[in-house]
């Protein structure tokens, strides 16, 4: 890809959006970019902060199994709920919707996914209004808390709620049960105190290395293969036992497991995640995770590709802040294209050496 797309996403003429003004039906071709949930959920969230309408057509075009599935509908029917929203089309399988937000109203809420899909991307579509509104709210989300598609709660609570609260506003979580794929049957809540505006924010730096911990998390499943996925990190990293640990979580619903590598800095911390699966071994498994933190390590960049994805919408809000990262992905990419149209702002991404790039926002 080269650095002019990177670079000037406004002159783009493959864009995902057809844009009008201000309160005029913005119509988006879900089957451009990444072609998944991302561009519905990016799209809700900024209908929401922006109180822009929005058609989207060819929902998750890219995927197996095209339309809304239950994660999704959920996140539809979460964003109608706190602003009284009015939507056609919205059911399992439909590929097109009509999304007219009404104003953001903060409270109590409790969003169910029903299933094992991801309640953590369900929290990312409602959050960005939530973080800026009237008056504090609380949420308790039921579903996947650990989902191999989807960012696991420990991101969102030690990676993306830091920094997310460095713009001003104060969110909390606490995991009440965790749920894995396929059963699901997770719950967490959150706590919002907003803010009126957010402030930007610079993540340029990560710091001094000030922590490091590698933790397989294990649900019905034998304690033996967490010790092989750890006994694999600290082979590769150098991890001292006392950096190692297996996690029995005695309540979920059904069996998982998942190997996460944090790493925390002075002004930031990362994790790095990879799930258990039938027919792949648990040094596949944790091979793949110490590949993660490899390329970021080698980058010497403090925000991973997943958190560039999450940062994007509170900057644009911020209208100001910049971070270094490496080089977008296709959801990131796509991300900043639907943000771009919602939100009139310059985002700029240019590389900066080696495999990092720097995303600047204002």
């Amino acid at each position: 890809m080269n650095n002019l797309l990177l670079c000037n996403f406004s002159d783009r003429h493959d864009s995902i959006l057809e844009t009008g003004k201000r309160n005029i039906m913005i119509t988006i071709d879900g089957s451009k970019g990444e072609g998944g949930g991302q561009i519905l959920r990016s799209s809700l969230a900024l209908s929401l902060v922006t109180g822009q309408p929005f058609r989207i057509e060819n929902i998750r075009a890219k995927r197996k199994k095209p339309g809304l599935m239950r994660q999704h509908l959920t996140a539809v029917k979460a964003a109608m709920q706190i602003s009284s929203a009015k939507v056609d089309g919205e059911g399992i399988g439909s590929t097109e919707i009509e999304f007219t937000p009404g104003n953001v109203v903060p409270g109590e809420y409790t969003f169910s996914v029903g299933t094992a899909g991801s309640a953590t991307l369900v929290l990312q579509t409602v959050l960005p209004a939530l973080i800026t509104a009237s008056s504090p709210s609380r949420l308790v989300l039921e579903g996947g808390t650990h989902n191999p598609f989807a960012p696991p709660y420990d991101f969102i609570e030690k990676v993306f709620l830091p920094c997310l609260n460095r713009m001003g506003p104060t969110v909390a979580c606490n995991l009440e049960r965790r749920g894995f794929y396929p059963a699901g049957g997770g719950r967490f809540t959150v706590n919002i105190e907003p803010v009126e505006k957010l402030s930007p924010v610079d993540i340029s730096e990560r710091g001094d290395l000030i922590g490091q911990k590698a933790y397989a998390i294990m649900s019905n499943l034998s304690g033996n293969i967490g010790r092989r996925e750890l006994k694999f990190v600290q082979k590769k990293l150098g991890f001292g036992k006392d950096c190692l640990q297996v996690i029995e979580s005695k309540d979920s619903p059904g069996p998982g497991n998942v190997l996460l590598i944090e790493m925390r800095y002075s002004n930031i911390t990362e994790i790095f995640s990879g799930f258990g699966e039938l027919g792949v071994s648990s040094e596949q498994v944790a091979g793949k995770t110490v590949k993660q933190y490899e390329n970021y390590d080698m980058a010497g960049v403090p925000v991973g590709r997943y958190l560039a994805d999450q940062l994007l919408i509170p900057m644009v809000m911020a209208a100001g802040g910049k971070f270094r990262t490496l080089k977008p992905s296709k959801h990131t990419l796509t991300n900043i294209s639907i943000v771009r149209r919602f939100m009139d702002c310059a985002i700029e991404c240019e590389p900066t050496g080696g495999n990092a790039y720097e995303v600047s926002v204002g």
